[in-house]
C-alpha cells in the first residue's frame, strides 16, 4: 500500500496540497456567518444529489410531469423522502445565498482585490434564482404553470423584442410542452453545468486572496 502511495506522492505531491488545505491561516474574526457560503455549497450538492434520484422517475411532458411526481411522492421506494430533501435544500440553498451575499456586502468582502470574486458569486446568485424559476415549473401543477406564465411575462414590456424575447423563453406563443422541455433542460444540465463551473472559479480566488476582514 505504502509504495501505491509512493508512486502517486511522486508525481502529484499529494502531501504538499494536503498540508496547503490543512494548514490554510483562519483569521481570529471568522465566525459562523463567514460559514454561509460554505452551508449554500452544501445545499447545492444535495440538490445535484436528490435531483439526479429524480430524473429516474420524472417525465418531462405536459401530459405525465404532475403524474410522474405523483408517482415519486407515493409510490416509489423513498420518493417522498428525496423530493422533500430536495425541496427543503432548495429552500435553504435561496435563503443562505441570500444571507451569505448580505454578509460579503457588510464586511467588504467585494472591494479591492476581491472584485472578480464577488462578480463569480453574484453570477451564482443569479444562477440559483435561475434554478428556482425553472424547478418551480417542473411538477406542472397550478401553481408552477402561472408562475412560469407570470415570470415569462414579464419581459414583454420591453419594446421591440419583448414579444419575441417571451417567445424564445417559452419556445412557443403560450405555457406548453415546449416551454416544460426548455426549463427541464435549463434546470438539469445547463444551469448546474454553468453553476459547476462558476464554483470552480469562485473559490480558488477565495482560497488564494483569504477571507476579507471584519467590519
Amino acid at each position: 500500500m505504502s509504495k501505491i502511495y509512493d508512486w502517486f506522492e511522486e508525481r502529484l505531491e499529494i502531501q504538499a496540497i494536503a498540508d496547503d488545505i490543512t494548514s490554510k491561516y483562519v483569521p481570529p474574526h471568522v465566525n459562523i456567518f463567514y460559514c454561509l457560503g460554505g452551508i449554500t455549497l452544501t445545499c447545492f450538492l444535495v440538490q445535484v444529489a436528490t435531483g439526479f434520484a429524480m430524473t429516474f422517475y420524472y417525465r418531462p411532458t405536459v401530459t405525465e410531469a404532475f403524474a410522474s411526481v405523483q408517482y415519486i411522492m407515493t409510490e416509489a421506494k423513498f420518493g417522498w423522502l428525496i423530493r422533500s430533501v430536495h425541496r427543503w435544500s432548495a429552500s435553504m440553498m435561496v435563503l443562505m445565498m441570500i444571507l451569505h451575499v448580505f454578509r460579503v456586502y457588510l464586511t467588504g468582502g467585494f472591494k479591492k482585490p476581491r472584485e472578480l470574486t464577488w462578480v463569480t458569486g453574484v453570477v451564482l446568485a443569479v444562477l440559483t434564482a435561475s434554478f428556482g424559476v425553472t424547478g418551480y415549473s417542473l411538477p406542472r401543477d397550478q401553481i408552477g404553470y402561472w408562475a412560469v406564465k407570470i415570470v415569462t411575462g414579464v419581459p414583454e414590456a420591453i419594446p421591440v423584442i419583448g414579444s419575441t424575447f417571451v417567445e424564445l423563453l417559452r419556445g412557443s406563443a403560450s405555457v406548453g410542452q415546449s416551454t416544460l422541455t426548455r426549463f427541464y433542460s435549463l434546470h438539469t444540465f445547463v444551469l448546474p453545468l454553468l453553476t459547476a463551473v462558476f464554483m470552480l472559479m469562485h473559490f480558488p480566488m477565495i482560497r488564494k486572496q483569504g477571507i476579507s476582514g471584519p467590519l
